[in-house]
């Protein structure tokens, strides 16, 4: 069966992802977000295997050292330039196919789901990539400077869906930050 792509994001209203580095809304945590982030893309849905995540170099270095690499998962950063992974990195692919290439190959065995985590580049990648693509969207509810962002989600290849399990339908706020989860699935053609 093939392999269904996810990708998790939170977005501004204006689906600004980013500003200098950080995610917009920095300094201010949202912890109970950020356990939504960490159970979807943490927990694998095969006994024994991991999922992994794929993100941009920029992305890894986003990510406070002390946290890298994102435990019980196996992390692949993208990068053109460099020649060996990051310090803490599991794998370095050079593209997004690559990557993909190496979980089907020398990975086959240990992969379940497979996350793109960031950034805007290779959100764009994998949204218009072909197969069954999930997005996993935190919409923030308040505008904070952005300069970083996530292509548009085109509704005539995806659709929302009413529910998802182990995704939260109800309002969220954390210190005074409202927002929502919502997933959107690829239309197959």
């Amino acid at each position: 069966m093939p392999r269904v792509l996810n990708a998790i994001v939170a977005v501004c209203p204006d689906r600004g992802i980013g500003n200098k580095g950080n995610l917009p809304w920095h300094p201010i945590r949202l912890s109970k977000e950020f356990a939504h982030f960490r159970k979807m893309t943490a927990t694998p849905s095969v006994k024994g295997k991991q999922n992994v995540v794929i993100m941009g170099k920029k992305t890894w270095y986003s990510i406070p050292e002390k946290n890298r690499p994102l435990s019980n998962r196996i992390n692949i950063v993208l990068s053109r330039e460099c020649k060996v992974p990051p310090a803490g990195a599991h794998y370095l692919a050079s593209d997004f196919s690559s990557a993909l290439r190496l979980i089907d190959t020398e990975l086959a065995d240990q992969a379940d789901q497979v996350w793109v985590i960031g950034g805007s580049s290779l959100y764009k990648e994998m949204m218009g990539s072909t197969g069954m693509r999930r997005l996993f969207v935190t919409q923030i509810l308040k505008q904070f400077e952005c300069d970083t962002f996530l292509p548009e989600i085109s509704l005539d290849k995806y659709r929302l869906l009413p529910e998802f399990p182990d995704v939260p339908q109800e309002l969220q706020e954390e210190n005074g930050i409202q927002y929502r989860f919502k997933v959107y699935e690829s239309i197959q053609e």
